[in-house]
């Protein structure tokens, strides 16, 4: 759940930041992907260490 949730609130903030920047839409599009992946991957190493502390 965390891992869907760090890849939405990502894409969110990636797609924002380059309409903020005043990028053409592939420019938006690769931002929210981007930041979507990183975070989906942060997402996934929190969860798994939540899941080793509690184990």
């Amino acid at each position: 759940m965390i891992v869907i949730l760090g890849a939405i609130i990502g894409a969110a903030g990636g797609g924002i930041l380059a309409w903020r920047r005043k990028g053409k839409p592939a420019d938006i599009a690769l931002y929210a992907f981007v930041f979507g992946l990183v975070f989906a991957l942060a997402g996934l190493f929190l969860t798994l260490i939540l899941h080793r502390a509690v184990m």
